[in-house]
């Protein structure tokens, strides 16, 4: 060998054994910033649940500890104490399902998306210990055998492989195919086979463990199918092995409303009919142990049965009737008074803590219900130990009033045609009510109960479905899309996607006013502050229509402006440098100023500045001080607009990812920090002044609808596709600077009469605790070439409305926003 191609050798080899190291240093500087960010908040409470049947809720047998997924976190609730608390997947993937090991210690998860993983954590720690990659389309079902050496898990249909992993090596012991939907499997009490069900399809699945614990391979799985006679053509929704005395029999339901019992030969041996005259048949999920078989039905029916005999012992009460006024239900005694007439939601999920006798209830308006049932033989005497209520579909929208409303209050409204009134300091609640610590009113906008339901996890059929489908099933029906309160704290204003305004008082809740605004849904509603001197209400739709009204004359129509020329998505009112000003952005890229002026026919803005930028707008925000506006943009940008002249003065990236585009930005009250969320479900905080990030966040398995910081300063309330609410609180460290700063910005006098009013005292940006660089030379020779190119031939507007509506359509149909 030449001397070159030694000297070539031995610097491969030093640079193969240098590399690593520096690799590992600089993955270890990154891992440690991202850590450092997300430690800057934590999650506090999840207001939602996403469970879509059985398979997705679980019982720790030692502890009764309740296991349910809420986007991609798993929620671990204490009902006795009302206590959460939260396991991450770290995939940002949404969890279909879960079970507890025999013991307790570890929790199993399945997840839907592409290249899904099976993962287990370690509850105490909350940690991940294993994680077990086979399937590619997501799993459908997972399960521990009871001796806890082996998880099996089931994928999608597409996906057509029930795997069984010995987890603690990561390897797969046994594998099949499968080529029916399977929404669900159990294990047998000696865990030498285990059963899977679903369209028309029980099977038995048969492990030798002599053979999976010595050769290294995977090894054929041997599977039965059960012998269904007549019934071969029902979809099975659950399945169950029996337990004790019963541990040779197999249960199974139907979604007819049939319960089935298998016997140790696989045949079908006898079954008893759920259904009771007075409601209709279908069942849906299954619960056994060796005294008692659960059944959940529909119209929130849940049926005992003895396991010996299959005997009916007891029928459990029903959860609230749909449409329910919940601030109204403050004795016990009026759960348990049923309207021959009341509608009620379905069961989609029961587990049994026989340690306890608690039996935990899922239906399909997203309630949680955990049942004492200590003695069965007078179901009267089941009295309720927990119970909470949470939207069913997409939150649209939140609303944070420090005005009139006790502290910790905050306002959301839902695809599911509600506005709901929240309260997360326990300690300030005027009126409790006995279905919800949490939730304190709903405002139901119609009569049409069906929307309070969650249809993908109402529907057997469907149970397997991924997420995408239920999004788009959720584009379909009607909602309420935005809401704004008044900042006298008097008036609730909400659109929803038919163009309909409505007005409500918020102390009574009642409605005082309802008209069709818009043509098309209202995307923005927005109220002049105090400090404008007028009291008016800016509706904006994707009509390209803005209308301004007067608020303090019965919402009559001021004004109607028609300048975009796509959705708009966000309006604002600022009183700056002593005029009253109007910004407006949308789809078609444009930013408008516009200027307040008293003339005879009346108020009128007209503009005063339009800018135009390369991207579509999504959201924008006015700091405190009411100098400056920020936009969040689809390159995943927010850009910082001077009001008074329409420059953009600053811009920085608003997202820690590659991939999506700024849904929503919010400043915070005391003007220091913004908050923006990304189509790739991730939150950020960053300085609004220097654009450096301060925290990051994920959990939602959807797109993040809204933002908002608490008027304390302590939380981060974030809303979102996946109907779920996240309540996040905020590190000791960010809330006292923001506390800090809002003191500064308040005279003295004015600190205890308004909260509202910071902006009395102007910070420009240059005098902020950090120095603002101004954009570079080539974005303002960009900005200056844009303008000449407005004001001199106007057929930038005329591209930019084309490329805008294009880019809408891509956003409506990938994320479902606008």
């Amino acid at each position: 060998m030449t001397a070159d191609g030694s000297g070539t050798i031995r610097s491969r080899i030093k640079n193969l054994l240098r590399s690593p190291s520096i690799k590992l240093r600089r993955r270890s500087a990154t891992a440690r910033q991202k850590h450092d960010l997300s430690d800057k908040v934590t999650l506090e409470k999840v207001l939602g649940i996403t469970a879509p049947g059985n398979r997705a809720l679980a019982c720790d047998p030692r502890t009764g500890l309740l296991a349910y997924p809420a986007g991609c976190v798993v929620v671990l609730l204490n009902p006795r104490k009302n206590k959460q608390h939260h396991i991450f997947n770290s995939s940002r993937k949404a969890i279909t399902t879960l079970a507890f090991s025999p013991d307790g210690k570890y929790v199993v998860t399945g997840e839907s998306g592409h290249m899904p993983a099976v993962r287990v954590w370690e509850v105490s720690e909350r940690l991940q210990v294993a994680e077990l990659q086979e399937h590619k389309y997501g799993v459908a079902c997972v399960a521990f055998s009871p001796n806890g050496k082996y998880i099996v898990s089931v994928g999608y249909q597409h996906d057509m492989m029930v795997n069984v992993w010995n987890w603690k090596k990561n390897v797969v012991v046994a594998a099949n195919k499968v080529s029916s939907k399977v929404t669900a499997v159990s294990f047998s009490d000696d865990s030498s086979y285990f059963v899977t069900a679903g369209n028309r399809h029980v099977k038995f699945w048969y492990l030798d463990h002599g053979k999976t614990s010595k050769v290294n391979a995977t090894v054929p799985l041997l599977g039965r199918s059960g012998l269904l006679g007549e019934l071969r053509n029902n979809f099975f929704s659950d399945v169950a092995c029996g337990r004790g005395r019963q541990a040779s029999s197999t249960f199974c339901i139907t979604s007819s409303g049939l319960l089935c019992e298998f016997n140790d030969r696989r045949l079908l041996d006898k079954w008893v009919e759920l259904r009771v005259s007075d409601t209709t048949s279908q069942a849906t999920c299954l619960s056994v142990t060796d005294e008692l078989i659960f059944c959940g039905c529909s119209d929130g029916t849940v049926r005992a049965f003895s396991p010996v005999n299959l005997h009916f012992l007891c029928t459990l009460p029903r959860p609230h009737c749909l449409g329910a006024d919940v601030a109204s239900m403050v004795d016990a005694s009026q759960l348990f008074s049923c309207r021959p007439e009341a509608r009620y939601p379905d069961t989609v999920a029961v587990t049994y803590d026989p340690a306890n006798r608690w039996l935990s209830c899922v239906y399909n308006d997203h309630s949680v219900y955990v049942w004492d049932v200590r003695d069965l033989r007078d179901p009267r005497r089941a009295g309720k130990l927990y119970s909470a209520l949470y939207h069913s579909s997409c939150v649209w929208s939140l609303e944070v009033s420090a005005v009139h409303l006790p502290p910790g209050s905050f306002l959301s409204c839902s695809s599911d045609n509600t506005i709901r009134l929240w309260n997360i300091d326990g300690h300030n609640v005027v009126n409790r009510n006995i279905l919800s610590h949490d939730l304190q009113k709903v405002i139901y906008v119609d009569d049409n109960i069906t929307s309070l339901l969650d249809t993908e996890s109402a529907n057997t059929e469907k149970a397997g479905s991924s997420g995408s489908e239920g999004q788009q099933a959720d584009q379909s029906r009607a909602g309420i899309r935005t809401l704004r309160v008044s900042p006298d704290g008097q008036h609730l204003a909400s659109g929803d996607r038919m163009g309909v305004l409505r007005i409500h008082e918020l102390d009574s809740m009642e409605e005082i006013m309802n008209v069709q605004a818009h043509d098309s849904e209202i995307l923005c509603l927005e109220f002049s502050k105090p400090d404008t001197g007028l009291q008016l209400l800016a509706t904006a739709s994707r009509d390209r229509l803005i209308h301004v009204l007067d608020a303090g004359r019965d919402y009559s129509l001021v004004q109607t402006l028609d300048e975009h020329s796509s959705s708009i998505t966000a309006v604002r009112f600022a009183a700056n440098e002593g005029k009253v000003r109007m910004i407006s952005c949308g789809a078609d890229k444009s930013v408008y100023f516009r200027t307040a002026q008293q003339t005879e026919e009346g108020l009128v803005f007209t503009r005063t500045h339009h800018v135009v930028r390369k991207t579509t707008l999504y959201d924008m925000d006015v700091e405190p001080t009411r100098k400056y506006a920020a936009v969040g943009c689809q390159d995943r940008s927010i850009r910082i607009f001077n009001i008074s002249n329409g420059k953009q003065k600053k811009l920085y990236k608003g997202s820690q990812g590659e991939d999506g585009t700024l849904i929503k930005v919010q400043i915070d009250p005391s003007g220091l920090y913004i908050a923006a969320s990304c189509s790739d479900k991730n939150i950020s905080i960053f300085d609004f002044y220097s654009g450096e990030c301060v925290a990051t966040m994920f959990g939602h398995s959807e797109i993040v609808t809204g933002v908002r910081f608490s008027s304390d300063c302590r939380h981060l309330i974030t809303v979102s596709g996946d109907s779920c609410i996240f309540v996040w609180r905020l590190s000791p460290e960010l809330t006292i600077r923001m506390r800090q700063r809002l003191a500064d910005l308040q005279p003295p006098s004015s600190a205890q009469n308004s909260q509202n009013a910071p902006q009395q005292k102007v910070v420009t940006l240059s005098e902020a605790p950090r120095v603002v660089t101004m954009s570079s030379d080539s974005d303002k020779e960009e900005e200056e070439e844009e303008e000449d190119l407005v004001e001199e031939t106007g057929l930038l507007p005329f591209l930019s409305r084309h490329e805008s509506q294009n880019a809408t359509c891509r956003l409506i149909y990938a994320t479902g926003i606008d």
